[in-house]
């Protein structure tokens, strides 16, 4: 399902020479959802996923995970930040997701070429540096996506707030190929 009014490659090329003539993506993706809320019907669903499952995944632009997944709007909660890593923030989301909105099952996808691969937590030292503070959070970078998908995986198994644990899986998606590969828990 396509929430754009033109095909991915027409409104990112559209959407880019906007911006490159001073214009803001801002104004142009609010344009878009104008375009978008003309057809727009209320699809009289609430805020239960269908297939109570909550997916967390990476934030990266390649991953279109409604169309890996063939999920359609209201299948499932989606989940992402940089890396698609489990912190304390993902726990809060998928502590409500399944005690208030009755999710079960959680599914974690991380990617190959993340640019957290090339990251270290030098990161922060240099925000600090930068701006005279550091950050709170940390950067959670990664050399290896398989181990960080089994500590990610590990995490949520582990977490008292979560009712379901039984049926996590994690998977690495390849950006050149469009595949899943499944992770085991244990190497």
């Amino acid at each position: 399902m396509s929430t754009s009014a033109h095909s991915p490659a027409e409104s990112v090329t559209s959407t880019a020479a906007a911006v490159r003539e001073g214009g803001q993506v801002t104004d142009r993706l609010v344009a878009l959802n104008s375009e978008y809320a003309k057809d727009f019907r209320d699809p009289g669903m609430d805020a239960r996923p269908v297939l109570q499952v909550a997916v967390v995944a990476c934030m990266d632009a390649r991953l279109d995970l409604h169309a890996a997944l063939g999920l359609e709007l209201g299948d499932c909660h989606t989940i992402r930040n940089a890396g698609g890593v489990v912190t304390e923030d993902v726990i809060r989301s998928l502590t409500i997701s399944q005690r208030a909105l009755g999710t079960r099952s959680v599914v974690l996808i991380h990617h190959t070429n993340c640019g957290l691969e090339s990251l270290t937590e030098d990161f922060r030292q240099d925000l600090e540096r930068e701006v005279g503070q550091r950050p709170a959070w940390a950067v959670e970078a990664y050399k290896d996506a398989d181990q960080d998908v089994r500590q990610s995986m590990q995490r949520v198994r582990t977490s008292p707030f979560l009712l379901h644990t039984d049926d996590v899986r994690g998977f690495v998606f390849d950006v050149t190929t469009g595949l899943l590969r499944e992770i085991d828990s244990v190497s």
